[in-house]
């Protein structure tokens, strides 16, 4: 067991797989880390590659003490492919292979179907790198800019993940596969990255605490789901994936709450009642509650559409093909074959948006996007909290499902962000009010100042409580190069 728990750091290639004895892999996956590191090189971290970082690197899947802590330089990160122990005798926990023994090699029915989850889900690893890349340069303080650069370095591990699975399981399809993930570019007009919320610009730090909090959210929900699955090697990548992503999670979440907070106090210490008051609470420097909402309404909206059409035939097939389960599944009471149960879908019928029972087999998009929904209101919760302990009287809401989206049932309709459907004209004159206006983007670019100096922040933002690896508030998480 210990073998598979610790990590082999002596090929250039760390990981727990047995790679030194996998030589068809190992050459195909060294063939592969030259072009990587050139991605990383142009579209990693810009201006940043020489500094000291002090990052994480996973040395053991154990989650109780997986990690250890030291400064490096980026493109020197040892990336690995590491996956979660091999359960002994594990089964498959859903779709028609319920009970079976999971599988060791791809089924060979299933090969393109499994070939396209997988690339899906590699595809938005560097996409989020790409759109984060100059975020270093307007950093908040040296612990947010060592955040986004731990989030990337993580982002990029999750892309060896995934491509050693295409490099191992998939033949030539694979490598070829494994080529095109270096080849797109995020919002590129020609390649651009497969997903839409992977095109959009990361123009600012709110945007990127939104992203970690809300996109990166959707990524923990497909996640979950892979994990489930009936083929075993990439359950157990996923598996060992959600460790990482927690701390995403836990960057968007406390950076948002840090902001929220700087913001309660300011208008606390200056006198200023009313949130609504946008311009008062601007002059503080800091960032206003209602332009955190629009930001929270785009970015919640955008995620959303992650999660494909409510009612989908290809959600279907993979449940059914035992490839991609629900959030959770082992802890789900039912059959987890879905053959006769229903599930509620809100849909668009004759101009108003009703709940309508389709069957749960193809349904399942719609109930993990209501998993997710619960997850984020959590969040949202605590959000609140601050606000309430500072006395401003304000609550964050997320938007109705029909707001502002472009896939699935509600694509073709105008809706406010209570759910009521709008006119066309309506929608136009509202829209700056419900999602960020130009002004507004450059009014939060107007706040975005690189600050260096250890234990100092930006205007905007408020401390964390606690420092990354229990670290005094100003230790220097990034020794920038001279």
């Amino acid at each position: 067991m210990s073998d598979i728990v610790n990590v082999d750091y002596s090929t250039k290639i760390p990981n727990n797989v047995n790679l030194t004895e996998d030589r068809q892999v190992l050459r195909a996956l060294e063939g592969w880390h030259p072009g990587y590191i050139d991605w990383w090189k142009t579209m990693g971290p810009n201006g940043f590659q020489e500094a000291l970082v002090y990052l994480r690197t996973a040395v053991s899947v154990d989650p109780k003490g997986w990690a250890k802590f030291d400064y490096v330089k980026m493109p020197d990160y040892r990336w690995g492919i590491l996956l979660a122990p091999q359960e002994e005798g594990r089964t498959i926990p859903f779709g028609q292979h319920y009970g079976k023994l999971a599988w060791q090699e791809v089924p060979g029915e299933y090969r393109a179907m499994l070939r396209r989850l997988v690339v899906i889900q590699g595809d938005t690893e560097p996409a989020s790198v790409e759109q984060q890349r100059h975020l270093g340069k307007t950093a908040p303080s040296l612990y947010d800019m060592r955040n986004v650069f731990q989030v990337n370095v993580e982002e990029g591990r999750h892309l060896w993940a995934m491509v050693y699975v295409l490099q191992k399981y998939f033949g030539r399809d694979g490598r070829e596969e494994a080529e095109q993930l270096l080849q797109r570019r995020s919002g590129d007009p020609d390649k651009p990255r497969m997903l839409g919320a992977f095109n959009e610009a990361t123009p600012d730090w709110l945007s990127f605490h939104m992203f970690t909090f809300f996109t990166d959210r959707d990524g923990k929900m497909q996640l979950e789901s892979l994990a489930q699955s009936g083929f075993d090697p990439l359950s157990r990548t996923c598996r060992f994936m959600l460790t990482e992503e927690a701390h995403h999670m836990f960057v968007g979440e406390t950076g948002i709450g840090r902001t929220i907070q700087r913001t309660c106090e300011a208008m606390k210490a200056a006198g200023v009642e009313e949130p609504s008051d946008v311009n008062k609470v601007r002059d503080l420097g800091v960032i206003d509650l209602p332009t955190m909402q629009k930001k929270l309404n785009l970015h919640y909206s955008l995620s959303l559409d992650l999660f494909g059409s409510e009612v989908s035939t290809n959600a279907a097939n993979a449940f059914n093909a035992s490839l991609k389960g629900r959030f959770q599944e082992t802890k789900i009471e039912d059959d987890h074959k879905l053959e006769s149960s229903t599930y509620p879908v809100l849909k668009l019928v004759d101009g108003e948006i009703k709940r309508v029972d389709e069957p749960a087999l193809t349904a399942i998009n719609m109930r993990l996007r209501d998993d997710y929904t619960a997850d984020c209101q959590r969040g949202l919760d605590r959000w609140n909290k601050i606000i309430d302990r500072v006395g401003v009287s304000f609550r964050f809401e997320l938007p109705h499902v029909a707001f502002h989206r472009q896939i699935g049932e509600f694509k073709d309709v105008k809706a406010s962000p209570t759910g009521e459907l709008v006119e066309a004209a309506t929608w136009d004159k509202q829209k700056d009010k419900w999602l960020p206006s130009k002004d507004d983007g450059d009014f939060i670019q107007s706040l975005m100042r690189q600050v260096i100096e250890p234990g100092k922040f930006a205007s905007w933002i408020a401390p964390p409580r606690v420092g990354i690896d229990n670290k005094p508030g100003d230790f220097e998480y990034v020794k920038l190069a001279a």
